[in-house]
């Protein structure tokens, strides 16, 4: 995955007002779960800030990152987990990281790519792609940027759904019966359909 650089400053007061007077600073509460343990070895949730400007290129993305973390000069390797937007305004209001070990699987929204010419576009029909994202779980160092999908042999009216995927080192975590993308029937592979068996019938 690609790597993005940020830097954040820890924050002691997270009631509602402290949170309120940062955001007038163009400044987003974060939180980021992961390696830190309180005296009964339970995850303990670091509180700081980011300023506004400095996420827009990891949020309004569809790219995947693992992020270089600086909190008050200690770096972390974290991913981004969770966004909270505001309903109306649209604008961020919160963000949750989970830090990384290497050692443990994470779970992902990964990117999906289609790749080649469906057998049922050739037929007249359209492709749609459902899913945009689907859910992995695998160590960091094994989650790819993109998960490829090669839709040659799909053919007009089938689909495929997550249980039909498998990548190497991945374990699916997304719903098995989820489509991915499908082939619809249009109107002109109706009419395609409706010649050839007029075509049949004809020579019988």
């Amino acid at each position: 995955m690609k790597t993005f650089q940020l830097s954040g400053t820890s924050r002691q007061e997270v009631g509602k007002k402290s949170t309120r007077e940062l955001r007038k600073q163009n400044l987003i509460p974060c939180v980021m779960y992961g390696q830190k343990k309180d005296s009964e070895g339970k995850s303990v949730a670091v509180s700081f800030t980011v300023k506004k400007d400095d996420v827009r290129k990891l949020i309004y993305t569809p790219d995947i990152f693992v992020v270089d973390l600086t909190i008050d000069g200690q770096l972390h390797n974290a991913i981004l987990q969770e966004l909270q937007f505001h309903p109306v305004k649209d604008t961020v209001l919160h963000i949750d990281f989970l830090e990384i070990n290497e050692a443990k699987p994470i779970v992902m929204a990964v990117p999906v790519q289609l790749t080649g010419l469906a057998a049922g576009v050739k037929a007249g029909g359209k492709l749609e792609q459902i899913s945009r994202r689907i859910k992995v779980k695998a160590l960091y160092n094994n989650i790819p940027e993109r998960l490829v999908i090669d839709v040659t042999n799909l053919a007009l009216g089938k689909s495929i759904k997550v249980a039909d995927l498998s990548f190497e080192g991945l374990e699916m975590v997304s719903p098995a019966d989820a489509v991915v993308c499908g082939v619809m029937t249009t109107r002109s592979s109706r009419e395609a359909s409706a010649g050839e068996e007029a075509e049949g019938e004809a020579a019988e």
